[in-house]
């Protein structure tokens, strides 16, 4: 038997990571165990669920988070393929529970597949979603090409640079990602600097925040939500290095075209 069996809300939420991580997988910004998906399920655990025997011994966070006691996530596991996870995710990530002393957790199900190693940073995140009484319950981390490549360019690095050239290659991509790209500089992966630096990105106003000549890590109210605004940013991306491809620098949307767009849309200006 699954966790998943008769349960249709979380199955449901399951189901979408699968589907995300297969399109990551498909776009190739996914190899071998590339990316993370890290989803807050506890609204979706039932009774049954919270009376369930752990199937690990308790295993450290390596920090404590004080707003993730008795929380419930779905993981995506360590070393674990994100093509693996689109076919089979009960078997390529796991159900985990925080325990009430906040720095450690336990595997509930359905194997006993220990999360990603990114795990800290992740979970880092979604203590400061709660603690800010955010709606949003998915974080992802990928590599999509086109954005990564930018990174490798310091004008691209510079604050909300990327944010206004992405912006004005197609319209949708202000109103889909009207908060724009952070940036956060190159930081060790998996490390507590990037966790925090990636933090006070969001904090300061991003939904999606570029790791320097690594990926991104999104965030939003479900997991498709967040692979949303990660393809759309991507595909402003391929735009510019598609024109740049064909002799010319994009002229883009004037300020002007896009500042009628945010008043039409109601969008931030």
């Amino acid at each position: 038997m699954s966790i998943l069996d008769n349960r249709p809300a979380l199955q449901h939420t399951v189901g979408q990571v699968a589907e995300v991580a297969g399109y990551l997988w498909q776009k190739g910004w996914a190899e071998r165990n590339g990316g993370n998906i890290t989803v807050n399920i506890t609204d979706e655990v039932d009774d049954a669920i919270r009376a369930l025997p752990p199937i690990s011994d308790p295993m450290p966070i390596g920090t404590t988070l004080p707003h993730l006691r008795g929380c419930y996530f779905f993981c995506k596991g360590t070393n674990k393929r994100m093509r693996d996870l689109a076919r089979h995710p009960m078997e390529n990530g796991s159900v985990i529970r925080i325990l009430d002393d906040c720095a450690s957790y336990v595997i509930l199900a359905d194997q006993p597949v220990k999360p990603t190693s990114e795990l800290p940073s992740h979970l880092g995140v979604h203590d400061y979603l709660i603690a800010k009484g955010s709606p949003y319950k998915a974080s992802l981390h990928t590599h999509p090409i086109e954005l990564v490549a930018l990174t490798h360019s310091p004008r691209w690095m510079e604050k909300d640079v990327a944010t206004r050239m992405l912006w004005s290659m197609i319209p949708e991509t202000k109103a889909f990602c009207p908060r724009g790209l952070g940036m956060v500089p190159y930081m060790l992966p998996s490390s507590v600097e990037l966790g925090e630096a990636t933090i006070r990105t969001i904090d300061s106003g991003y939904d999606v925040v570029m790791w320097e000549k690594h990926g991104v890590f999104a965030v939003d109210a479900d997991i498709m939500s967040a692979f949303d605004q990660v393809d759309v940013l991507n595909k402003s991306a391929q735009i510019y290095i598609s024109a740049k491809n064909m002799g010319f620098e994009p002229d883009g949307m004037s300020d002007a075209q896009m500042q009628e767009m945010s008043q039409a849309f109601n969008l931030p200006k």
